[in-house]
């Protein structure tokens, strides 16, 4: 339980009302209770500010009158501010130090290692501190892995691929398998092209449930410090994603993609291969991203949801679109288009 006074001495900000209001866990407007600790990111939810049984509330400067000398910290970014408070409510459980006698471990492992049962640790692996090896997963030959870095049940790190520090690596994620990558004969048989690069992944970063990240062909897959992968994401041989950017669940990124650094992908986006988006990119939910993007922004390419007969009379006008820009040119032919008009 922290006094609101000891939250702002640790994370900044500015107490109102009774700074010796006491706190024991973060909640929301509507959920929180005696001793919970809400936010208000968002002005449309003033009206339940009001109803809130909440012990103190988070709140942006603009919104400091309305709290009517009710406990609550002001600073500019509340939902940021949540955060920080969830994250000293809810500390990670350090690892239990310790090989547990169902794991399989043949390389030699700092004391504070934490190795859970059914995990298998191959030869020739550089682990660091702190590192924990959930239940069942597996650490393949020549694997490097940073300091604090925490894998969840069977999670699976192929050979010489290389993790960073303080990394997450969610239940059910495959760290390099083999890229797509095949040769076809006239007869159309296919034949494999050995996929002997890496997949390199930086301090800092959050790789979601059951996603897969390939191995490259020949160079490396690189992820870079600071990202955060959400679940089920398909990241291609040969992609290489900047710092903090951050991918939402279900987007399917093709091979030898190169992503800047800050970008925001929304779920189900797809991005066709070897093309390249700039830094400080914005891609919307469900876009198919099909060239390169060059300038910084928010890009759409996908239509909003609406009753199915409306889709599909709005589709069978596009169907007839080629056949009305016909009309329209030959109308304005017929009438002197405005390249043969009279410039006065």
């Amino acid at each position: 339980m922290f006094r609101l006074d000891e939250l702002v001495a640790r994370l900044g900000g500015e107490v109102t009302g009774d700074a010796g209001a006491r706190v024991r866990r973060v909640a929301t407007l509507d959920q929180a209770g005696e001793g919970d600790l809400a936010f208000l990111a968002n002005r449309k939810y003033l009206s339940r500010l009001h109803s809130s049984a909440a012990a103190a509330v988070i709140v942006a400067p603009d919104v400091r009158d309305l709290l009517s000398g009710r406990p609550g910290i002001v600073t500019p970014d509340p939902y940021l501010y949540f955060a920080r408070v969830a994250q000293l409510f809810n500390p990670q459980p350090a690892p239990r130090a310790g090989v547990h006698r169902l794991s399989a471990v043949a390389s030699e492992i700092p004391a504070s290692v934490e190795v859970g049962p059914g995990a298998s640790i191959e030869d020739g692996v550089d682990i660091g501190e702190d590192v924990i090896v959930g239940p069942g997963s597996h650490v393949g030959q020549g694997v490097r892995i940073g300091r604090g870095t925490r894998l969840a049940a069977n999670v699976t790190i192929q050979h010489g691929c290389v993790i960073g520090e303080d990394c997450i690596i969610h239940s059910g994620a495959v760290i390099g398998a083999d890229g797509f990558g095949f040769a076809r004969e006239k007869g159309g048989r296919w034949v494999k092209i050995p996929q002997i690069g890496r997949v390199v992944i930086g301090n800092e970063v959050e790789i979601g449930a059951n996603t897969t990240i390939d191995r490259g062909a020949l160079d490396d897959t690189v992820i870079g410090d600071g990202c955060k992968l959400d679940n089920q994401i398909q990241i291609a041989h040969n992609v290489r994603i900047g710092e903090h950017t951050a991918i939402a669940g279900c987007v399917g990124i093709a091979g030898s993609t190169i992503i800047g650094a800050r970008c925001m992908i929304g779920g189900q986006a797809g991005i066709i291969g070897h093309l390249s988006i700039c830094d400080d990119v914005v891609v919307s939910a469900g876009t198919l991203v099909s060239k390169s993007i060059s300038r910084p922004g928010v890009y759409t390419a996908s239509l909003p949801v609406q009753p199915h007969a409306e889709w599909v009379r709005n589709f069978a006008h596009l169907r007839h679109l080629d056949a009305l820009v016909g009309r329209v040119r030959a109308l304005e032919h017929q009438q002197g288009g405005p390249d043969d008009r009279d410039p006065d």
